[in-house]
């Protein structure tokens, strides 16, 4: 009973893990060398995970489009998008950072509508409407000042670091954005499936592990996801990064950072990834979804116990709100 609901919440609190695990890794190595790392540590992960459902260690009967659109997913999601978010926890942390994170369910919604013709209900703008109003309860305080003429005047201003915002927001963003190419990646990934005779229904005959293909397909849809990803990070390391080579060497030698880049992978991608896609086995999707936003509620009172953070009433009432507004998007 509430098998996925259980399941659902168990992968809340993985991220949440997750989160608090990478805004300590990313503060002691920078963002680019934590996501080499992470990258190498999600592939290898996945490497395995592949070989015991499907037979062989890589992505198997991918065709030319399906790896065309998860490499501009991989891109977009996770060159881009994991980048400004490793970058938004250095500048204002994991718990505003996954609130930010709310932000791709309309991401989403809008580059649904516009690249594969999805249906955008009436409450998903009111969702938009109130996950931004959740996010500026969160992030705006008043002031109180003076007109010119000695009136009162009440002004909101942005009590965090301006690119913490704007790296945090752009992680949102992408993660939306790339949630929507992926999925026109898995569309063809299924129709080379069926142009190779399989069910998607059915595991495959020599997997260690018997595992319908389409529990086992966004696993190989990561893993090309992710292979951009590496590429992408080791080029901006070297290309963009002073020294980035010894940058990368230190962080590979500084063993908490490791440790926690470690916890980050597991959580995160690994169980993370597969616990979500066992949750929708066995409740809504809608459910399960509103059930996975709640992150950054849950971040909430771990932050604030690690980080020695001071919380206000207005940024957990914030927090509500926004994950009440991508709530809305699934009913």
């Amino acid at each position: 009973m509430f098998i996925g609901e259980t399941i659902s919440l168990f992968v809340a609190l993985s991220w949440t893990v997750t989160a608090l695990f990478a805004e300590v890794a990313s503060k002691r190595m920078g963002s680019l060398p934590l996501n080499v790392v992470r990258m190498v540590m999600s592939l290898s992960l996945l490497a395995v995970t592949l070989w015991l459902v499907m037979g062989v260690p890589w992505p198997r009967y991918a065709d030319g489009p399906s790896w065309l659109w998860l490499l501009v997913s991989g891109v977009v999601g996770y060159v881009i998008g994991d980048y400004c978010l490793m970058q938004g926890y250095i500048y204002i942390g994991s718990r505003f950072g996954q609130l930010f994170m709310t932000l791709s369910a309309p991401t989403a919604a809008i580059m649904g509508r516009l690249l594969i013709g999805e249906q955008m209900k009436p409450l998903a703008i009111l969702g938009m409407c109130v996950t931004l109003t959740g996010i500026g309860m969160s992030i705006l305080s008043k002031r109180d000042g003076t007109t010119p003429k000695g009136g009162h005047t009440t002004q909101l201003k942005l009590k965090l670091p301006r690119r913490g915002v704007f790296y945090a927001a752009m992680a949102g963003i992408c993660q939306g954005f790339g949630l929507v190419l992926s999925k026109i990646g898995l569309e063809h990934y299924n129709a080379a499936l069926v142009s190779a005779g399989l069910d998607s229904q059915a595991p495959l005959a020599d997997a260690l592990i018997p595992m319908p293909l389409y529990i086992s397909m966004p696993f190989a849809a990561t893993m090309i996801r992710a292979s951009m990803g590496l590429v992408g990070f080791v080029a901006l390391l070297f290309l963009f990064e002073k020294n980035g080579k010894i940058k990368l060497q230190r962080a590979v030698h500084d063993r908490k950072a490791m440790w926690c880049v470690l916890g980050a992978t597991v959580f995160g991608p690994f169980v993370g990834v597969s616990m979500s896609l066992l949750a929708t086995m066995y409740t809504s999707t809608g459910i399960a979804q509103t059930l996975f936003a709640l992150t950054p509620i849950l971040i909430i009172a771990p932050a604030a116990w690690l980080f020695h953070q001071r919380v206000t009433a207005r940024e957990i009432i914030g927090a509500v709100v926004s994950v009440v507004g991508v709530s809305l998007f699934f009913v």
